[in-house]
């Protein structure tokens, strides 16, 4: 596992070093919430019914934006080539990259979602509801996405294909956090979709790093 350990840390300290795709997938999510009250109108009944939608919402476009990314550079520069021939399985590689993913980006936007509910009329049980949620689904978008980002590897417009391609199976995790929240919100309970979030995390968690390492053995050959 230390080889695992050390990807994930030399992929925090790029991000914090260079910080643009994580500060642009901020930046974005702040915005996306912050224009919603000026859209829609200062009504907060009609805030308080769409805010659990907006805010999911945003961040599942956030978290996307910079999943291109995940493996182009190391596939431009030859490191992935690299990656595939040492002793750590592509699979862990894989995954190691998902958590670094979702750690330098997925993680700041839970931390900072309950300050932007606020401006959507939250309640303080939605909130609550909100970031548990958050910490099941999240990580789910990010393993998605890595498997979409291996298979667009040196693929002309990636970005576009990767959305493509991601998006469908972003759905249910989408449907099921909102879902939770409004449960939580309108006092029907929210134990159904957070243990189908928690299906749905480790059914990722156990089929992408597979999918996304025979993603890139085939972008290698």
């Amino acid at each position: 596992m230390t080889g695992f350990y050390r990807i994930v840390g030399h992929e925090l300290r790029l991000s914090v070093r260079g910080g643009i795709g994580s500060l642009v997938a901020l930046i974005f999510f702040v915005v996306t919430v912050a224009l919603f009250p000026l859209g829609v109108g200062p009504e907060l009944e009609v805030l308080g019914r769409i805010a659990p939608g907006v805010v999911w919402v945003a961040a599942l476009l956030a978290a996307m934006l910079s999943m291109e990314r995940l493996f182009q550079t190391d596939y431009e520069d030859g490191t992935l080539e690299l990656l595939a021939l040492s002793p750590l399985p592509l699979e862990l590689v894989v995954l190691a990259k998902c958590l670094a993913h979702w750690l330098s980006t997925a993680l700041p936007l839970i931390i900072i979602s309950p300050v932007l509910s606020l401006l959507v009329n939250m309640s303080a049980d939605g909130l609550v509801m909100l970031i548990a949620a958050m910490f099941l689904g999240t990580p789910t978008l990010s393993l998605i996405g890595g498997v979409g980002a291996a298979l667009t590897v040196g693929a002309r417009r990636g970005g576009v294909l990767l959305a493509l391609l991601v998006l469908p199976l972003y759905i249910p995790v989408l449907i099921f956090g909102v879902g939770a929240v409004e449960g939580a919100i309108s006092g029907y309970g929210s134990t159904a979709p957070l243990m189908i979030l928690g299906g749905l995390f480790l059914g990722a968690l156990v089929l992408t790093p597979f999918a996304g390492a025979a993603a890139l053995r085939l972008a290698l050959e």
